[in-house]
């Protein structure tokens, strides 16, 4: 079954987020994702608030750039969200736009090593193990958490490269792919993940798959959906994003679960008129065309 979300847009102020945290919650979403773009909004904070206001909704956080973090800071913060909230949370971590992460001071001259030693500490960490190391980025000096979860979670890794979706498939527990992703390229993402999953000895549990979906809807929604890509050069781009009725954006949301897409995330236009509608939609009309 393809589990469907939605992303909370962080051009949305965040005081916004608790009504959509209650509208998701209403309508029975069984995602809501969350950003951590530079320079909006916290996703830990974000993470944590939405929960708290909620009953039953799983939040994700696609994804925090590790270069902002030190491992164990980011490691303890996940710890204590799967504590306080049990099989609700999803958390990825990624290399960061490294345009941003130089605003910051933060640019690393190897985006993909501090990535696989951030992962490499993070679930050794969120397993419970004692850990040291002395990496080019990542050093750790007989570190343990006092309060793992009570099982070590997954975590996820976000990627776009070759190189990059490979490395998820070593060193992660799971695959984020951006809205910029065909049908084909999450067919060719799965083939990488596969090969880094073999490279590195990974066998037995699955390793999941989430994908975006620029998707809109509404009288405009063909005029909003192409500025979004626009604004991205990426208007041209065959199979990309979904702009119509339900029907339609169902169409696209079962292109994408057919490649290997486990969860699809749809992603509004930044404009979105009604974010909560959306969900709605989402919920209402999406879903029961979507096995």
């Amino acid at each position: 079954m393809t589990v469907l979300g939605m992303v909370f847009r962080p051009q949305l102020p965040p005081e916004r987020l608790r009504s959509m945290v209650r509208a998701a919650d209403e309508a029975g979403l069984a995602e809501l994702w969350l950003w951590e773009d530079c320079f909006l909004e916290s996703g830990i904070a974000s993470a944590a608030a939405a929960l708290a206001w909620s009953e039953r909704l799983r939040v994700g956080v696609g994804l925090l750039p590790v270069p902002l973090r030190n491992a164990a800071l980011a490691t303890m913060e996940a710890a204590t969200l799967h504590r306080l909230f049990p099989g609700r949370v999803m958390l990825g971590v990624g290399h960061g736009v490294q345009d941003w992460m130089g605003q910051v001071g933060a640019r690393a001259e190897s985006p993909l090593t501090l990535l696989r030693e951030h992962l490499d500490a993070m679930r050794a960490l969120l397993a419970g193990e004692r850990v040291t190391t002395e990496g080019r980025y990542v050093r750790l000096d007989g570190v343990a958490l006092d309060w793992p979860p009570a099982s070590a979670p997954a975590v996820y890794a976000g990627a776009r490269g070759p190189r990059s979706v490979r490395l998820t498939g070593e060193a992660a527990d799971g695959t984020i792919l951006d809205a910029s992703t065909t049908p084909e390229g999450v067919r060719a993402a799965r083939r990488l993940i596969d090969e880094g999953r073999r490279a590195a000895g990974r066998g037995g549990a699955a390793h999941p798959m989430v994908v975006y979906l620029h998707a809109a809807t509404g009288p405009d929604a063909r005029e909003r959906l192409r500025a979004e890509l626009g604004r991205d050069g990426q208007e041209e781009t065959p199979g990309l994003g979904a702009a119509g009725d339900a029907e339609h954006v169902a169409k696209a949301v079962r292109r994408l679960a057919e490649a290997g897409a486990d969860t699809v995330v749809l992603q509004p236009t930044a404009d979105e008129p009604d974010p909560e509608g959306f969900i709605r939609f989402i919920t209402e009309e999406v879903a029961p065309l979507v096995p």
